[in-house]
């Protein structure tokens, strides 16, 4: 009879030490197949070549794949122009990293219908079809936070009209008397675009723009980061104009 219980407990401690090698080797696997805690920050790929992006991309363990082309005629062609996620963003080591390139030559783009639409999917349709943003003009009306009408060079584009890719579409906003004020991010230490992507999603307009004698040309301004700002946390109505800085000297950083 003792044997028999000393057999029963052997094989009870075996069934058991089985079940956590196996507990431990999915939970290993899993660790390998998720890269669980493996978080890296996205570098910034904005105005570098596709090879030199794929380059810092394996450098810093992270893929990158052109998603969608913009045709800005200040730029050289080929080069980064936005990337999602965003630079500085933490991601997971492995993780893809969406390139918008600027094209070699002009594209045209159908204009999309945007009336209806709230200003953030707005930004997400143009964004999508290689336009961008430019001023949003508020009025009043009962639909807030919608758009009312959309133009480019102060004249009102349909939907289906071709425009040219990158083109630069103004927004007629919706406003009601209640919902109309929002707070000024923090966009010190961004770069020129992700500056102003990050006004834009508050609802807020590019104002005047002091660059450094240093930067010359737009694609410096592209490497430029922000070092002042206008209202930095201030409570301010929709479509308020906020200035910045632009250096590329990053020792101007506040501390």
């Amino acid at each position: 009879m003792k044997f028999k219980y000393s057999w029963i407990l052997i094989n009870v401690l075996l069934a058991a030490a089985l079940v956590t090698v196996i507990i431990l080797g999915f939970s290993l696997s899993l660790r390998l197949i998720t890269r669980h805690g493996k978080n890296v920050t996205a570098p910034d790929f904005t105005n570098l070549t596709l090879a030199e992006a794929q380059a810092l991309a394996s450098k810093e363990k992270v893929n990158v794949k052109v998603e969608d082309s913009v045709f800005i005629r200040r730029l050289p062609g080929g080069v980064v122009y936005r990337q999602q996620p965003a630079a500085g963003s933490t991601v997971k080591m492995g993780r893809s990293i969406f390139l918008t390139v600027n094209s070699v030559v002009p594209q045209k783009i159908t204009m999309p219908n945007l009336v209806g639409y709230s200003v953030s999917e707005a930004i997400g349709q143009l964004r999508n079809r290689g336009l961008e943003l430019g001023r949003l003009s508020y009025v009043r009306d009962m639909a807030t936070n919608t758009v009312l009408g959309q133009s480019v060079n102060g004249a009102t584009v349909a939907p289906g009209d071709l425009v040219v890719s990158g083109a630069v579409v103004d927004l007629k906003v919706a406003v009601s008397n209640e919902d109309n004020h929002t707070t000024v991010p923090k966009i010190i230490g961004l770069k020129y675009v992700s500056a102003v992507d990050a006004l834009h999603e508050r609802f807020l307009n590019v104002g005047r723009i002091h660059c450094d004698p240093d930067i010359k040309t737009y694609a410096d301004s592209l490497n430029a980061v922000v070092y002042q700002q206008d209202a930095k946390g201030a409570v301010k109505a929709l479509g308020t104009s906020i200035g910045f800085s632009l250096t590329l000297d990053t020792s101007k950083l506040p501390k």
